[in-house]
């Protein structure tokens, strides 16, 4: 085994006896003192990563950027000169571990969990993007890694931090509407192609791409301008599809309101189908069934995705609006005493149906701190050493991210799904377990 390779092992196992230039690769897992700048690694710093290294940059110190394209590398560094660059965040964490207090992950979904549980393991807090990972079983690790290593964590979801969506959970939590028993949730997504075969074409890498590296934990294919930079989404390798682009937004406000965790079942309604197993469908209408939760009554969630693709005729949440314009991305919770509706990704703006009756209305109560910011929060909490501070820490948004994910194991099986939260598993099919977790290739694995 070669001295490289010996390194990259001991991050993945997390071992104590890993030494970067004379210094241990944990040095800077420590907390940094209040007046002390974090310092900062971002893997993935084009398109979402471009706003998400800013918001590092502008919090503190950016020492290493890390993409697989070199263009878009050069760019961001042209931004902060002083930081070292990589293309493979594996030598980077192994080079600069002494280095960084906390990364940033802002690539493809199908690279998230690996990047993120390498630089955890080495004691590192991690801000991911949203969804937090690609299977059930990264987001499960995730969560229990930041409760291992009491890291401060953070999803890129940042309406967690909009002063509405926080009195929205006040509100939901607090009873007004009765009991909820069904929810309904929209999205324009996708933006990208879905639906469409593997193309057949087989153009050459630009050179300004690192094709391996952009792959990573997923299987060897040729390089084609329908992954790479923005199309992944659709691609069951890659992405997560419009169920895991938005609803870790979409559904946010009542996830965190009615603890919307732990699923009983999952059944997909009608869809246009997946194609040839490679991209997700136009269109799509998948049912999840919770059950009581701590007093709350069991509900369904009807989630429908697919734009103008959707067919007008099974917008079934259009006939319980009490005659409000349904928005192209929009949450409605139906209660016995009222509804909760959102024309916001988010939930923070949102009015109660039927308007009549909520005319003049006392609001409930503040439980929920008020946040400095979504990224602000995040450093905060790695300042204070209190990983609550930041709302969409792992606890939960690794919660949330396996109740989306569901659905997409649900898509992908092409059955229904009886849910065994704690055993990870679907009771009526073992077969789904391939959905549930997935095969890594050599050397980008999230297992030690």
């Amino acid at each position: 085994m070669d001295r490289r390779h010996f390194m990259r092992q001991s991050a993945l196992a997390g071992a104590g006896t890993m030494w970067m230039g004379g210094a241990p690769a944990f040095a800077r897992s420590l907390k940094p003192s209040p007046n002390e700048r974090v310092q900062f690694a971002c893997i993935g710093v084009g398109g979402k990563g471009d706003s998400d290294t800013h918001a590092a940059g502008k919090h503190g110190e950016i020492v290493a950027l890390c993409d697989i394209d070199s263009n878009t590398l050069d760019k961001m560094a042209k931004d902060y000169p002083k930081a070292k660059k990589y293309f493979d965040y594996r030598k980077m964490l192994e080079e600069m571990g002494d280095k960084i207090d906390a990364v940033t992950v802002s690539t493809p979904d199908h690279t998230h969990a690996p990047a993120s549980v390498m630089a955890m393991r080495m004691g590192k807090h991690c801000f991911c993007q949203k969804p937090l990972t690609w299977s059930i079983e990264e987001a499960r690790l995730m969560r229990t890694l930041a409760a291992e290593k009491k890291l401060c964590t953070q999803m890129g979801n940042q309406g967690t931090a909009e002063n509405g969506f926080r009195s929205g959970v006040e509100l939901i939590r607090s009873g007004m509407l009765g009991p909820i028993k069904e929810i309904h949730v929209w999205t324009n997504r996708p933006i990208w192609p879905q639906g469409i075969g593997r193309p057949k074409d087989t153009p050459g890498i630009p050179n300004s791409v690192r094709w391996t590296e952009w792959l990573g934990a997923a299987h060897d294919r040729p390089y084609n301008p329908a992954y790479h930079p923005f199309n992944w989404r659709g691609w069951l390798d890659f992405g997560t599809g419009a169920l895991g682009d938005m609803a870790c937004h979409t559904i946010n406000v009542a996830a965190m309101g009615l603890e919307l965790f732990d699923a009983e079942s999952v059944e997909v309604v009608d869809t246009s189908g997946i194609v040839d197993h490679e991209t997700y469908p136009a269109w799509s209408i998948i049912r999840t069934h919770f059950g009581a939760r701590n007093g709350r009554a069991p509900l369904s969630l009807t989630w429908y995705d697919g734009g103008d693709k959707l067919p007008e005729s099974k917008r079934a949440y259009r006939d319980l609006l009490h005659g409000e314009k349904a928005s192209g991305s929009g949450l409605l919770l139906v209660g016995e005493k009222g509804s909760f509706f959102s024309q916001n990704d988010y939930g923070a703006e949102h009015v109660l149906l039927p308007k009549g009756k909520f005319t003049d209305i006392k609001r409930p109560e503040r439980t929920l701190p008020r946040s400095p910011g979504h990224f602000t929060e995040f450093v905060d909490a790695i300042k204070a050493n209190d990983p609550k501070k930041a709302l969409s820490n792992f606890e939960y948004s690794g919660r949330l991210t396996e109740t989306v994910l569901l659905g997409v194991v649900a898509l992908k099986a092409g059955t229904a799904i009886e849910w065994d939260a704690a055993g990870m598993k679907a009771k009526n099919l073992p077969s789904a377990d391939q959905y549930i977790r997935r095969h890594y290739r050599k050397g980008f694995s999230i297992h030690a």
